[in-house]
């Protein structure tokens, strides 16, 4: 399993799990298809977003630790 990191860009963690989308859309990241917020890292994101990279990469690795 990859950890993922408030570095790692957001169209790497749906490539490699598609079941992440989710916890991107609740944070209000309605647009995971355009380039743009794909190459976005979770800290860029979050920024944007106004949501705690810290609470979201715990999540993402949480659920991609349990499946």
């Amino acid at each position: 399993m990859t950890k993922i990191t408030k570095d790692t860009v957001i169209g790497d963690i749906l490539d490699l799990d598609q079941s992440t989308a989710p916890f991107f859309l609740e944070m209000g990241m309605h647009c995971l298809g355009c380039p743009a917020s794909r190459g976005e890292s979770i800290q860029e994101a979050c920024m944007v977003h106004e949501v705690d990279p810290d609470a979201l990469v715990e999540k993402l690795n949480a659920h991609l630790g349990a499946k």
